[in-house]
């Protein structure tokens, strides 16, 4: 289970690469669950994440999410 802060953080990115890519939150969460993003990557470098700016943020999950095969 996370922490606040980190639940907070994921809550934020996710609303930051739902604008980027023009989708919900909900479709955004999906995406980031389904290729287990959010838990083996954001969740667990929350440390070192949390410090990035949202720009730097939204441009390093997309490419991990392109490199997962999905288009966003």
């Amino acid at each position: 289970m996370c922490q606040k802060s980190e639940m907070e953080f994921s809550i934020f990115l996710i609303h930051q690469l739902a604008q980027n890519w023009n989708k919900t939150p909900a479709e955004v969460f999906n995406t980031l669950e389904n290729t287990k993003i959010l838990d083996d990557y954001i969740l667990k470098n929350y440390d070192v994440l949390h410090t990035q700016g949202s720009k730097y943020l939204v441009e390093d999950i997309s490419e991990f999410v392109r490199e997962k095969g999905i288009a966003v």
